[in-house]
């Protein structure tokens, strides 16, 4: 397996070249690079813009692994604004030319709320569950015509709340271009991220975000930095060798740290070098 960082981890407003370089440094394979509104890679980045930041990434030694979208917690896919809507699916077009630009293979999807305290709005639980639904089969094609997975992410939106659920819901899309990214933090209020592993699969794990969380915790004070939370990272191992995941471990650290955030990544590369007994 390859390891690869984050850029959710440094904020909206990265550089990237300085991010890349300390991710080198740190001792990682690759980068998740994060489009937003106003950062350096955005919906206007140009294809020129994208062939350098390529070529920059590539003669560091470096891989993009996948995609991200800050802009996907602006604009709900699962929602009921029809314009709103179609600028999600807008965003997950661009990852999607994005990641092809740059080599990667995944793009991470936010799949829509029906409510979270972060972004706007309430959508009720089965009328979001239908509009995701109908965004992502309605961008599959797209996706499939550029080769690139969509990674639908288990996230704070009080939607797709069991690992039951969620494979019922990537079962009905029914397109191999629709899988999950599934971040192992994320569900520890809920539920036990080996188990969503095993349910969900080879078929549908896609990629995955290491970050660690403690279930008694509230609100964003829940995530810190591996191996002080509750996430069984040895049994998390062991799923992951059971369905035969050899693809990459990103790491991903929310919120970011106030005071020198590339710390953050140092300190997970030692602890992935003791998870992976390197």
């Amino acid at each position: 397996m390859k390891l690869g960082v984050s850029f959710y981890t440094f904020g909206q407003n990265v550089d990237i070249r300085e991010a890349c370089e300390e991710t080198k440094k740190a001792g990682y394979d690759g980068v998740e690079l994060v489009l937003s509104e106003d950062g350096q890679l955005n919906m206007k980045t140009s294809d020129k813009e994208l062939e350098q930041m390529r070529r920059m990434i590539s003669d560091m030694g470096l891989e993009v692994c996948s995609i991200g979208a800050w802009n996907m917690w602006e604009h709900n896919m699962a929602g009921e604004d029809p314009a709103d809507v179609s600028y999600a699916r807008d965003i997950a077009k661009k990852q999607i030319d994005v990641a092809s630009a740059l080599g990667a293979d995944t793009v991470l999807i936010v799949p829509g709320w029906v409510g979270t305290s972060f972004a706007p709005g309430v959508v009720r639980y089965d009328r979001a569950y239908e509009n995701s639904q109908n965004s992502l089969m309605a961008l599959a094609p797209y996706a499939e015509a550029a080769k690139i997975t969509m990674g639908v992410e288990n996230v704070w939106n009080k939607f797709l709340l069991s690992p039951l659920e969620f494979k019922r819901f990537l079962d009905e899309i029914s397109s191999p271009y629709v899988g999950a990214y599934f971040d192992v933090g994320n569900i520890i209020y809920i539920g036990y991220p080996d188990q969503w592993i095993e349910i969900l699969g080879s078929q549908y794990i896609k990629k995955i975000h290491f970050c660690d969380a403690r279930s008694e915790a509230a609100g964003m004070s829940m995530f810190v930095d591996l191996f002080e939370g509750d996430v069984d990272f040895d049994a998390v191992m062991c799923a992951l060798e059971d369905i035969g995941y050899d693809d990459w471990i990103t790491v991903e650290f929310l919120p970011n740290y106030r005071r020198y955030p590339y710390q953050s990544i140092i300190n997970a590369r030692h602890s992935l070098r003791t998870l992976l007994g390197e």
